[in-house]
């Protein structure tokens, strides 16, 4: 397995929501990924506050980003993972069904962008999924981030967090993840979590509900089962995939990575 990393990330996953999806597939992912269902998102727990703690590994606090409009603390100069990696050489790619994510990376750090709106289609998700999946197979990129917003968008603000629209959703994204999960293991170490949960038809707030997320890791590095005695958040991804990828970490990133020889192996 090469040092190559596909973040796979689920909008607005609640951990009883996939519990409670049906998917045929949870049981494969317990099975072969270290994982937990006691992370933690950041608060507010917002989509683009959340994508930018992510991958920059520091708080809104910090970054400045509170709400959905992209207004980033001017005293902010923290590299995020797209650039550190891009920096080092590396290839980077990201699959998105929500516009406003377009400001998570810097111009130049990405060598490939696909953008389908979540509400073009059916399934925009699955619609990037292929995208996602031609190009891992022909470019084969260091780094690869596929966003999956419908669980949120068409699921939770449509129709509620929790209903049945809500899991259809969720088992549609876990369909993704298994395809490319199989297609991909062996190339790619896979990382796959929610940014927040929800509740009634919204979401924000620091209720557990909207913070409590699950986390799944596979590849090299990672002993697959229930992670147990260590607490992770949105602010480790971005430190754990440098690890993968063999790059430097940016010295204000606040979290800690969980990669090969870390706290879960």
């Amino acid at each position: 397995m090469k040092n190559k990393v596909l973040m796979i990330l689920i909008d607005g996953m609640r951990v009883d929501g996939l519990k409670a999806c049906g998917s045929p597939y949870l049981s494969f992912l317990e099975k072969n990924c270290a994982y937990t269902y006691h992370a933690r998102s950041v608060f507010p727990s917002i989509t683009l506050p959340c994508h930018y703690s992510i991958t920059h590994s520091i708080p809104p606090q910090t970054h400045g980003i509170i709400n959905n409009t992209f207004t980033l603390n001017p005293d902010c100069k923290v590299n995020g993972i797209f650039e550190v990696a891009s920096k080092a050489g590396k290839t980077c790619a990201f699959f998105y069904g929500w516009e406003p994510l377009r400001d998570i990376a810097r111009p130049g750090a990405l060598r490939f962008s696909t953008y389908i709106n979540a509400y073009a289609r059916e399934s925009g998700d699955a619609a990037l999924t292929d995208a996602c999946e031609r190009l891992l197979s022909e470019d084969h990129p260091d780094f690869a981030f596929l966003y999956m917003v419908e669980t949120d968008e068409k699921g939770g603000h449509d129709n509620g967090w929790m209903s049945e629209e809500y899991l259809r959703r969720i088992r549609i994204a876990i369909d993704c993840v298994y395809r490319m999960i199989t297609r991909f293991g062996e190339e790619y170490h896979i990382v796959l979590l929610a940014d927040h949960g929800g509740h009634d038809r919204g979401h924000g707030s620091d209720l557990p509900e909207d913070m409590t997320i699950p986390m799944f890791f596979s590849g090299k590095g990672f002993a697959a089962g229930e992670i147990q005695g260590e607490s992770l958040s949105l602010l480790d991804i971005a430190p754990t995939i440098a690890d993968i990828l063999g790059v430097g970490k940016e010295k204000d990133w606040q979290g800690k990575s969980f990669f090969n020889g870390n706290k879960i192996c």
